[in-house]
């Protein structure tokens, strides 16, 4: 959907996660083997992922200064099922904070997010807001300010809708 480059670091990951499912034509990518394997999504864990994508996105749509796109788990919830812990490198002393069990996709989530705290990025993360897309996206505009995936196509669109609303 957008030309804008990936997310640094474990966002990375999250914006991987909600782009999964394009809104306005209905293609998931979860669907396919292929696409649960690129996140390591079992087909058991399929219904727990989605609902961790849709908590995500409306964490998203809320650091753009939207409203949820429909009622969702509260993602503090969800996260709160994946443990972390501080661990401390011995060579150099840094510390990160790392999941309790690697593997499981909300663990990794949950990595990314307190990576992002930590480094201040968070809410740079935000969804786009044409509700024929909640893309997410990196806004990497010095304001923060940031409303579309994509200046060319859902900005656009946005900007001509109210143009044309001004003429009628």
């Amino acid at each position: 959907m957008s030309e804008r480059s990936a997310a640094p670091g474990g966002l990375a990951l999250i914006e991987s996660l909600v782009n999964t499912l394009d809104i306005e034509t209905g293609t998931d990518s979860l669907d396919t083997p292929e696409g649960r394997a690129r996140l390591g999504i079992t087909e058991a864990g399929l219904d727990g992922a989605r609902d961790l994508r849709e908590s995500l996105r409306a964490a998203l749509l809320a650091h753009a200064g939207h409203p949820p796109h429909r009622a969702v788990t509260e993602l503090s919830a969800l996260l709160a099922r994946a443990p972390l812990y501080v661990a401390v490198d011995a060579e150099d002393g840094s510390a990160r904070l790392t999941p309790a069990d690697p593997g499981p996709l909300l663990s990794r989530v949950a990595a990314a997010v307190a990576e992002a705290l930590v480094a201040g990025t968070w809410t740079r993360l935000k969804a786009c807001e044409a509700e024929t897309c909640h893309w997410a996206y990196y806004d990497r505009s010095p304001a923060g300010r940031g409303r579309w995936c994509s200046m060319q196509v859902c900005g656009a669109r946005a900007k001509m809708r109210r143009y044309r609303a001004k003429g009628a």
